[in-house]
């Protein structure tokens, strides 16, 4: 019998018993359905995570912030005037210690460090359309690490810290609230910033519109350049109280092919500055927090895949060893004609990777064209503050994976039957009742 008839007729064997083979094509439905969507749900999101970090990092920077305090039992630490101060105002980048002179010098001084940006976080009370009344006001946040990165526009253009003009990137929720037509139409326009200086007295500054941004993972909140930072945090600044930062960049030299930094250049630095009591961080050492704890809700998610692949894959056994009770003397007949082992083995092989391929298949199907839906509603609706993100995204690459590997759990699990038929003696299989 040729390879060709030997595919043929498994395939014909595989639906001799209807009801069954339904059955069992449906449990492996389940896990494939399961499996499908929960792979995409790990590339959508990584996927999205991934594209942020890109708007924002350019892999040779170090986010550098005072080291967790630790509790060495020897009591609390003793106040030095001239140390670390303590933040006035919530820090969201680092716990409630700034950084100082001596630890911009401390890292302007370590090897592999070609670069130290200082970052100051400023409060806006409020923004409002130029002239705008009261009524017009609302309320903004600035992003402190803003001017270090690059946002995620929509229109416009990004911060420019060599000029000495004032400048932000608004969210794109604000335009409609500040009265522009459009992002496009804001661009270039000057709004008004609304602070309270270091006496609590209230300062305005005019600011143009540079660019419009989505909203993104690590761009949260308006962006400001270094003019307008500056410009706010010198009047919000304590008089008497020396220079302190929320938290400092600093850019690495590298020691890679054409300059490139390397992971040794970083855990260098790192080093360097665990010692000096200073903590640094690369976007991607935080975007690896965010996707550890992703890729645990994944992998819970699809060990209830595996679950029930394991029993569709008993279901495939017993499906099988059916089969060939029933169909005994037919294999009888077959090696008595000539059928060696090798085939009748492919044969019932074969029959086990056809049921595979159906529940994979129509499992994945289905997976994707209820998860298009669902993702195309919850783009529109719940997630529509994260414009970009498909929360399930099919990949052919993943949803091929998929199919075969329940291909092959449905192989594995047919070996056990199919060897049974090809070691079967054609004399007593012939006298079989």
């Amino acid at each position: 019998m040729r390879t060709s008839d030997v595919i043929t007729n498994a395939t014909r064997n595989a639906f001799r018993s209807k009801l069954r083979t339904t059955l069992t094509v449906l449990s492996l439905f389940v896990g494939a359905f399961t499996l499908t969507l929960t792979t995409a749900l790990g590339a959508g999101v990584n996927d999205y995570v991934e594209r942020q970090v890109a708007t924002v990092s350019t892999g040779d920077a170090l986010l550098v912030t005072p080291a967790a305090s630790t509790d060495t039992g020897d009591g609390p630490t003793p106040y030095d005037a001239d140390g670390r101060q303590q933040a006035t105002q919530p820090n969201p980048l680092g716990a409630g210690t700034l950084l100082n002179d001596d630890d911009l010098d401390a890292m302007r001084e370590m090897d592999g460090v070609d670069l130290v940006e200082p970052v100051r976080q400023i409060t806006i009370d409020w923004i409002a359309p130029l002239d705008g009344t009261d009524s017009d006001r609302y309320e903004l946040d600035v992003n402190p690490s803003s001017s270090l990165g690059r946002s995620d526009l929509v229109a416009g253009r990004q911060l420019d810290d060599e000029t000495d003009a004032t400048q932000i990137v608004l969210p794109d929720d604000y335009v409609d609230a500040l009265g522009f037509a459009d992002a496009e139409s804001a661009i270039g326009e000057t709004v008004e910033l609304g602070y309270t200086d270091a006496t609590q007295a209230a300062q305005t500054v005019e600011v143009e519109v540079a660019g419009v941004a989505r909203t993104s993972l690590f761009a949260t909140g308006a962006g400001a350049n270094r003019s307008l930072t500056d410009a706010v945090s010198d009047a919000q600044a304590i008089p008497g109280r020396p220079d302190a930062w929320v938290l400092a960049v600093a850019h690495l030299d590298g020691t890679g092919p054409d300059g490139t930094v390397t992971e040794d250049d970083v855990a260098g630095v790192k080093t360097q500055l665990a010692e000096a009591d200073l903590a640094g961080q690369t976007v991607e050492d935080q975007l690896g927090v965010i996707q550890t704890v992703i890729n645990g809700i994944i992998g819970v998610l699809s060990a209830f895949s595996v679950i029930a692949l394991l029993a569709a894959s008993f279901g495939i056994v017993n499906t099988l060893l059916m089969s060939v009770q029933e169909r005994t003397r037919e294999i009888g007949l077959m090696k008595a004609m000539g059928m060696s082992n090798g085939k009748v083995f492919s044969l019932f092989s074969l029959e086990a990777v056809v049921i595979g391929f159906l529940g994979s298949a129509i499992g994945a199907a289905a997976a994707i064209g209820l998860g298009t839906v669902v993702s195309s509603a919850l783009s529109a609706g719940p997630l529509a503050d994260l414009p970009g993100l498909t929360i399930l995204l099919f990949e052919p690459v993943n949803v091929l994976g998929v199919v075969l590997v329940i291909m092959l759990v449905a192989f594995v699990s047919g070996v056990l039957p199919a060897r049974r038929a090809a070691r079967q003696d054609p004399i007593d299989s012939l006298r079989y009742e």
